[in-house]
């Protein structure tokens, strides 16, 4: 497809004026719309912040104007009355929260980032990408994870180029590279840099033209760094190649430099660098984040979580005694991603046989190369089965409408086009399971599932593309939950009440908004003077049950039971375990092998209590005496204050691996 995207669907007139009165029934008591204000409205024409109606309108003429651009290109024939008809019922469900598009998408969808600049990626939650032809081109995976990064895609890489490619002293000066101050020129300097070890040109840097720290960036918004975590990238990977010339570039310095690059995007104003690395089992991968015996990398080893491939029937003693410690590593069971869909003896049907990696919050199995776009949906909010149905059908149609964009990087595409995987994700199931109980849950998935393969069937046909080679997951859905009041995935909440804390500048234009409307807020005892805290007091139901009323094996069961049901890609879970569950850590990998694909696993700590903590539990009597006082929000007001976008997988989930 080319861009700027000739083409423009747009919604009947007549259609939205019936939304544009309409309240959205937004999440835990305002704390949705907040969230929405702050990450995902955009700034229209006028320099008024979009409202809800607004946003949805843009993601939904945008989805459907791509979809009619790829119906046009190709002469396939397209329908403009049943498009409407089709664009307004997806519409609907998003509007009312029974589906939503992954925060990514609703930030930058309908945008010139992607309708004019073609930065398609932007769309994309995560990634995974290999180093094992890294003698083909050693700098190649490096310079694709920056680009995703910066773009905000999560990246997942292997260590596989370990001891593959020899490292070579540089060459004299040669010349010098002016950094352009774009995203390109930064990952070019890293490939400049790094290309020098393995026989290219050395090259001498000029940063001048790099805008200073704090000026604006327009793209993706945020503030500049200035060069200075360039200059840091830069030094940081020379030091690193030195301690490898004349030998074969070790799995270690490969992670270095991952992680430095990590390390940098997040300096560069990203507010997250999510990355994944999945090593072997040997003691150098596991002790990547020892700092007793790697001290040197404790200013940059915390930018990725580490997970470790596994074979079936191994002996899990060292990585069960590392997880009593420490929480890492994550367990990645690549033979069941390579040899089923869903895991169940009718779907071992070795349809990913290319699988090589996950994505760093391990809901996505992937090849390499490959990106995801993912798709909430909520059950929670829906009234009968057939309901839940037909979202399935528009949420399908949404992921399913992204494959057809292409990216800029050529290895990608081809595998893209050839895969088309989406995932559509159920999420807030442990409020589902206190509403509906669990064999409605099962009759659900299997339904659900059902309707995705039917779809796709339809679709890919009218598209003229392959059907996609899996189609739904279990993601750890962040903020996009919060705006549905749904709790994240498939994890059980905290508390069943609570108090949970936003900081926010002094100056936030929010502050106003939220004192009218009686919210408690309060300045930040770490930084009084030009931070404010707001208090949302949330509920996610009485019945519903939390992390401390289930044990570690419940945890596992539901994992098991969605990836046997529901997943066929993965499953995004992290098994909270108290300390004296610690000692059954190796036993539930024994025999959870055979019914996962990925795992990861987080002792539950007793948290110091202290003021102003994120979440406090809060008894029922003391949130109706809060919620008593709270008035409806009015944001119609605001002017031009530009949303941050959400970042990677998900805002406040990818932290499980």
């Amino acid at each position: 497809m080319q861009f700027p995207i000739e083409e423009k669907f747009e919604l009947s007139k007549g259609f939205l004026e019936n939304y544009k009165t309409q309240k959205p029934k937004w999440g835990f008591n305002g704390l949705g719309e907040f969230v929405f204000m702050r990450t995902y409205s955009r700034i229209r024409e006028d320099g008024k912040n979009e409202q809800w109606y607004q946003t949805v309108e843009r993601v939904v003429e945008a989805i459907y104007t791509i979809q009619k651009q790829h119906i046009k290109d190709f002469n396939l024939g397209w329908n403009q009355s049943k498009a409407q008809k089709s664009a307004q019922e997806m519409y609907e469900r998003i509007f009312n929260f029974k589906m939503l598009p992954a925060g990514r998408s609703l930030w930058a969808m309908g945008t010139d980032i992607v309708m004019k600049k073609g930065l398609t990626e932007s769309l994309f939650n995560c990634s995974f990408l290999s180093t094992a032809n890294i003698s083909d081109n050693p700098a190649y995976p490096f310079m694709n994870a920056m680009d995703f990064l910066m773009l905000g895609i999560g990246v997942g890489l292997d260590l596989k180029g370990a001891d593959k490619i020899e490292v070579k002293a540089q060459k004299e000066i040669s010349g010098v590279f002016q950094i352009p101050d774009t995203r390109e020129g930064w990952v070019e300097s890293l490939g400049i840099i790094i290309n020098s070890f393995f026989g290219g040109a050395n090259l001498e840097f000029d940063y001048s033209i790099i805008r200073p720290a704090g000026e604006p960036i327009k793209t993706f918004g945020g503030i500049a760094s200035g060069a200075e975590p360039l200059k840091e990238l830069h030094q940081g990977v020379k030091l690193t190649l030195l301690k490898n010339v004349g030998k074969h570039i070790s799995a270690t310095s490969i992670a270095d430099i991952a992680n430095m690059i990590g390390k940098t995007v997040v300096a560069g104003n990203v507010r997250r660098s999510a990355i994944i690395l999945l090593g072997e089992n040997k003691e150098e991968f596991l002790d990547l984040k020892n700092y007793k015996k790697n001290p040197n990398r404790s200013s940059f080893g915390w930018a990725s979580n580490n997970t470790v491939y596994c074979d079936l029937g191994m002996d899990y003693s060292n990585i069960a005694d590392r997880i009593k410690n420490n929480g890492e590593p994550g367990v990645f069971w690549k033979e069941n991603a390579q040899n089923y869909s869903r895991m169940r003896a009718t779907e071992k049907n070795m349809k990913d046989k290319r699988v090589e990696g996950l994505n760093p919050c391990g809901e996505i199995t992937l090849e390499p190369n490959e990106l995801c776009n993912l798709i909430d949906v909520f059950p929670n909010n829906h009234e009968s089965l057939d309901d839940f149905k037909k979202t399935i059908k528009y949420a399908y149609l949404y992921g399913k409408a992204i494959t057809l964009l292409s990216t800029r990087w050529a290895e990608t595409n081809k595998v893209m086009l050839r895969n088309r995987r989406i995932g559509l994700s159920i999420t807030g199931v442990a409020q589902f399971l206190a509403k509906s109980g669990i064999a409605e849950l099962k009759n659900w998935m299997r339904e659900g599932y059902k309707t995705a393969e039917y779809y796709d069937e339809i679709y890919s046909d009218w598209f003229a593309i392959p059907k996609s080679k899996k189609l739904t997951t279990i993601k750890p859905s962040g903020s996009i939950s919060l705006l549905a009041g749904a709790t994240p995935g498939i994890h059980f909440p905290e508390s069943n009440y609570y108090i949970r804390r936003v900081r926010v500048s002094v100056n936030s234009p929010y502050i106003d908004i939220m004192k009218k409307a009686g919210y408690n807020i309060e300045p930040a005892n770490e930084d009084p003077k030009n931070t404010l805290v707001i208090e949302f007091p949330v509920t996610v139901g009485d019945n519903t049950k939390t992390i401390n009323d289930v044990c570690m094996w419940e945890q596992l069961n539901i994992a098991s039971f969605a990836q046997e049901n529901w997943a066929d890609n993965s499953v995004s879970v992290t098994i909270t375990f108290k300390k004296n569950e610690a000692k059954y850590i190796k036993s539930a990998i024994d025999f959870y092998q055979f019914k996962l694909k990925a795992i990861s696993f987080l002792p539950k700590l007793e948290e110091a209590v202290y003021s102003q903590m994120p979440y406090e539990e809060i008894t029922k009597e003391k949130y109706d005496e809060l919620i008593s006082k709270l008035k409806e929000l009015d944001f119609s007001d605001m002017l031009s204050i530009e949303s941050v976008g959400e970042k990677y997988c998900s805002n406040d989930g990818c932290s499980l691996f």
